[in-house]
């Protein structure tokens, strides 16, 4: 079954539906990405092993201390990425065509976890979008992006958010597309994904929300399903918060001012897969997030140690949304 999608600004086609993302129509004009699941390209079978140069290693590792994951590039100029269970993943370097192939007794669900996250991450960059590693809400006619690392709360910020009626735009990953002097955040898809510990701390239990599969740690927040909504347009970012360390300061959460040179830095810093950026293609995004940090306000934002202020978070990111949604109304 051919099945279409968008995703990240892309019209996606897959030789099978791939689980988490809403069908959209089919349409007669070629996509921007086709997906083959379930095996690998022809040429992969006529490539030794040994032919292929390791071009990145996670630095995210297992419990055992093994990389989450390997990027190889073969003779041909295909990128493969070697994850730590067994799934595999090739990528054209034009960033139009991606296989995956995984072993038993994984399954589909498994691959799309990696599909729809560092898959499609580094496929965006191949494209030449530049990506941060954030998570996106909207607040009417702009976009809000919360940046930071693993584990910050990018995505506890945003279910929090959602559940207070801002449309979810994207999470994990933000891709950028600048026009006429706007960065746009694109839509990703319909659905969360959470740690069981911010499952409790929004829900109360874990177990109100299903995991993405047997083997996989993560929760999905599936929006429509919890009353939830989606933006599906390309939003303007109107505003950006660094997520820092949680403090047990009595005023927690606060927020803290940015300079535009630090805030270039950080957002260097948490930009997505920029490993195998060339130094042309470096410079490039360099200069693409320093107009993005002069023309959109950056602030740090310092949670609370206690989840369970959560609440007096979202109420100080929607105060200084009121302040941005002023600014877009007089413009």
């Amino acid at each position: 079954m051919i099945a279409d999608y968008s995703a990240f600004g892309l019209s996606i086609r897959s030789n099978v539906p791939i689980p988490g993302l809403a069908l959209r129509a089919p349409s007669a004009i070629s996509p921007d990405l086709e997906v083959f699941l379930g095996g690998a390209p022809s040429e992969a079978a006529n490539t030794p092993a040994g032919d292929s140069n390791l071009v990145h290693v996670s630095s995210i590792t297992t419990e055992a201390g093994e990389a989450a994951f390997k990027v190889w590039r073969t003779p041909t100029g295909l990128l493969r990425m070697d994850y730590f269970d067994g799934i595999q993943f090739w990528l054209d370097p034009g960033g139009a065509r991606v296989w995956a192939a995984w072993p038993e007794p994984l399954l589909i669900e498994d691959a799309a976890t990696y599909l729809l996250g560092p898959v499609l991450g580094w496929l965006l960059r191949l494209r030449g979008v530049t990506c941060l590693h954030a998570s996106a809400v909207a607040f009417g006619e702009f976009a809000a992006a919360f940046v930071g690392c693993a584990g910050a709360g990018k995505s506890t910020t945003a279910a929090a958010l959602a559940g207070r009626g801002h449309p979810a735009v994207s999470d994990d990953i933000v891709a950028l597309v600048e026009r006429e002097g706007e960065f746009k955040a694109q839509p990703a898809y319909p659905y969360l994904c959470l740690w069981q510990e911010s499952v409790e701390l929004l829900y109360g239990s874990a177990k109100v929300l299903p995991a993405f599969s047997p083997s996989w740690e993560k929760r999905q927040l599936r929006l429509a399903e919890n009353r939830l909504a989606f933006e599906e347009r390309p939003l303007p970012v109107g505003a950006i918060f660094l997520l820092g360390e949680r403090s047990d300061e009595a005023a927690a959460p606060f927020l803290e001012e940015v300079a535009p040179k630090e805030a270039l830095l950080a957002l260097v810093g948490d930009s997505y897969a920029t490993n195998f950026l060339d130094i042309q293609a470096r410079k490039k995004e360099f200069k693409l997030l320093g107009r993005l940090v002069n023309r959109v306000p950056v602030r740090r934002l310092r949670p609370h140690r206690e989840g369970g202020r959560i609440g007096e978070l979202c109420e100080l990111i929607e105060k200084e949304c009121r302040g941005v949604s002023m600014r877009y109304s007089r413009s």
